[in-house]
């Protein structure tokens, strides 16, 4: 049976020594509102999402390396990792959605 651990409420927090560097550059500027956590969404790899969209993983490939880059947005891992956020992909799509309208003689 497993047992419940024990919670002090006493006990001051464990704090570690920090030392100040300085912050690495970005990429990319991202906007302050753009913030969502990143690490609680599905994210999907060029080939899994490549299945999604039942297109080539070429498609992606070419759309990352295009100028300027089309496709969804991506985040390089390294030189051969590529991964794309399930939310960024959802808003892309929605992004490329055309609603076809009636013209003016309801054709």
């Amino acid at each position: 049976m497993p047992v419940p651990i024990a919670t002090s409420t006493n006990a001051e927090p464990h704090r570690e020594k920090t030392t100040a560097q300085p912050a690495s550059p970005r990429r990319h500027a991202v906007p302050a509102d753009d913030q969502a956590p990143l690490l609680t969404n599905a994210w999907y790899s060029t080939s899994d999402l490549a299945a999604r969209l039942r297109v080539d993983a070429s498609t992606l490939r070419r759309w990352r390396t295009a100028r300027p880059p089309q496709g969804p947005p991506f985040v390089a891992l390294s030189e051969r990792v590529v991964m794309y956020s399930a939310l960024d992909v959802e808003e892309w799509l929605r992004s490329r959605r055309t609603t076809p309208t009636k013209g003016i003689h309801g054709r």
